[in-house]
């Protein structure tokens, strides 16, 4: 699998784009500067077969629209963020307008818990994390070894709970699903650089609270 980043937007959201030997591909969380996305996908020569968001918020699913009208493919995001991701109230202005709907017969509101799925031939597990938003999720990969964390972790860090629909609880909870995972895991989060989980295991404090409540 071939992994690209494209930090985009105000906050500086990491896009991820994900692509088999054929150039068939994922995009997971396109949140803002559309042209620059698409510049990408033109000089990689991808074929985009579905869009995949971790988290409802703005940031995260601002260019969604635009780039599913020119390139046509499923979007998949858990249900209970779908109910609010494109509504007047997901906003942040001056940084943010509300996002525009993607076209209704692409969004499918089913990113829920499950095991093997499959697009462009790219098998993930969707886990299940709420805290950040009432619907985050995160995509693992274990083929690669790799997981898409949104905002749910970060290097150094997790995703900030105050926001509406935010929990702690949830969060801490959401957290201690990590521990499960490979030690030599990477971690490809929505905001900074990658990291791995025994690197966060040693230096981020969030996640060494949740192993301390074990």
């Amino acid at each position: 699998m071939k992994i690209q980043s494209i930090p985009v937007g105000a906050f500086e959201v990491n896009c991820w784009l994900l692509a088999n030997q054929d150039q068939e591909a994922i995009i997971i969380d396109p949140g803002a500067d559309a042209p620059l996305i698409e510049n990408c996908i033109q000089k990689m020569r991808l074929d985009i077969k579905g869009y995949l968001i971790t988290h409802g918020h703005m940031d995260h699913i601002s260019a969604l629209a635009a780039l599913s009208t020119k390139y046509p493919a499923p979007i998949r995001i858990h249900p209970s963020d779908a109910i609010w991701a494109f509504s007047p109230s997901n906003q942040m202005p001056p940084y943010y307008a509300p996002p525009q709907p993607p076209p209704d017969e692409l969004l499918k509101a089913d990113l829920t818990e499950s095991r093997d799925n499959e697009i462009a031939r790219l098998r993930f597990d969707v886990l299940e994390t709420p805290g950040h938003s009432p619907g985050s999720v995160c995509l693992y990969f274990p083929e690669e070894n790799t997981i898409f964390t949104g905002d749910t972790i970060l290097a150094g860090s997790a995703g900030r709970t105050d926001f509406p629909g935010g929990n702690p609880a949830d969060m801490h909870n959401s957290l201690k699903r990590f521990l499960s995972l490979p030690p030599k895991t990477v971690i490809c989060s929505g905001h900074g650089p990658t990291s791995t989980l025994e690197e966060e295991m040693h230096t981020n404090p969030f996640l060494q609270n949740a192993q301390q409540s074990e």
